[in-house]
């Protein structure tokens, strides 16, 4: 069955069962590997995505189910910037960077996805927020990075306008 889809800005058709999740769709079918595959049944986080902006387990989600729907991928939170081409890291990346979050990195593409969702809702959140929002599962133990490089945005004006961006 073909189906449209529409990821990081880029309409895109693809030929597939039904059935298929979200995220294999994304990997196999797109060569978008940057989310990955952790636990397959939506509990590990390792595969958020956004639709529509709202924060989603890929693995969960049957492809066919987000026909023409924007689809945001960590592939497609940073920008090109000016004439040169570099990349604009997105605000919570480069929190990320600045934070030295990332340990083993390998759930850090749906951790910084469930984040930025998170920030679109509550521009300032408590860790109490945060526990509740941003339930992905890091083997590392980095929370308490993830958490300062949360509230490293919540003090900049321009960290929620900078998530506001995906929708």
């Amino acid at each position: 069955m073909e189906i449209v889809l529409k990821v990081n800005g880029v309409e895109r058709r693809v030929d597939t069962d039904p059935d298929t999740p979200l995220l294999w769709v994304i990997r196999e079918s797109l060569s978008l590997t940057g989310t990955k595959f952790g636990c397959g049944i939506g509990a590990c986080g390792a595969c958020t995505v956004h639709v529509n902006g709202t924060a989603v387990r890929s693995c969960s989600v049957a492809a066919v189910t987000v026909q023409n729907q924007a689809i945001t991928t960590i592939e497609g939170l940073a920008t090109v910037a000016g004439p040169a081409g570099g990349l604009q890291l997105h605000a919570v990346q480069a929190a990320w960077v600045a934070q030295q979050v990332p340990q083993c990195g390998y759930c850090q593409s749906g951790m910084i996805m469930a984040v930025v969702a998170l920030l679109q809702q509550i521009p300032a959140p408590t860790d109490a927020q945060i526990d509740a929002q941003v339930t992905n599962i890091c083997r590392c133990g980095t929370y308490e990075r993830v958490r300062r490089a949360i509230h490293s945005l919540s003090s900049q004006p321009s960290a929620a306008e900078e998530s506001g961006r995906l929708s």
